[in-house]
């Protein structure tokens, strides 16, 4: 089995790095991937830089070039959902565009013409996933929420903005990469989950938050993905 691993910013990805086994590198384009073992298992992992199109572009070369069977998004959000604060988890049932709108033509707020408004998670990565976490030691210290993850190209700190993309969508979380992942991993038929830890609330506060707590979050999501690996 061949996993692909996406963290949009490098401090997303750099400790999954560290820890493989027999690393090589790659470069395609712009971007560097970094492919070993970790666990017995086949690994590439990739920075794909931050926002939807970087996102999509990584999963299309994790595909071409590397054949992988699955693909996990790991890194941080803004937290949505009731009862979610800082360092808590989310993993993703499937996401969500909340920056798109077509509704004039006939279509549903954040769907794609031509496909489903939303792209679905594996339900098996996703199982996992939760099981990974009751087994690690954020259990008992932080809270787990499965649910839908909304992306668009833009940073939530606004409270009235995230209350908008609440009313549309009902999210657990708001991030930049990850509707773009799954719908990319849709059309090329690979399964995926996504995996956040809540950096901030998407609100007023929102970016002096993220600012204090994004290496600690990128850090606890990259250690939750590594417990993942192993039940895959």
């Amino acid at each position: 089995m061949k996993i692909g691993i996406i963290g949009a910013m490098e401090v997303e990805v750099r400790s999954l790095c560290a820890k493989l086994e027999d690393c090589q590198k790659y470069e395609y384009g712009n971007l560097t991937f970094f492919a070993g073992k970790l666990s017995g298992k086949e690994l590439v992992v990739v920075k794909s830089g931050v926002g939807k199109v970087n996102a999509a572009l990584c999963v299309q070369m994790l595909s071409d070039k590397f054949n992988v069977d699955k693909i996990i998004n790991t890194g941080i959000a803004g937290a949505a959902g009731k009862g979610l604060g800082v360092f808590d988890f989310v993993v993703s049932t499937e996401a969500c565009y909340h920056d798109l709108d077509v509704r004039i033509f006939g279509y549903e707020i954040g769907q794609v013409p031509g496909m489903d408004r939303f792209f679905k998670a594996d339900p098996v990565m996703v199982e996992k996933a939760v099981e990974s976490f009751k087994e690690s030691k954020f259990a008992g210290q932080h809270k787990i929420q499965t649910g839908r993850v909304a992306s668009g190209d833009q940073f939530i700190a606004d409270k009235a903005v995230k209350e908008s993309i609440i009313s549309n969508f009902a999210p657990a979380c708001v991030e930049m990469e990850g509707a773009a992942i799954a719908h990319a991993c849709t059309v090329n038929k690979i399964p995926f989950v996504i995996i956040r830890c809540m950096s901030d609330c998407a609100d007023d506060s929102a970016t002096s938050t993220y600012d204090f707590n994004e290496d600690t979050c990128a850090q606890m999501s990259a250690e939750f993905v590594s417990k993942l690996i192993e039940k895959l």
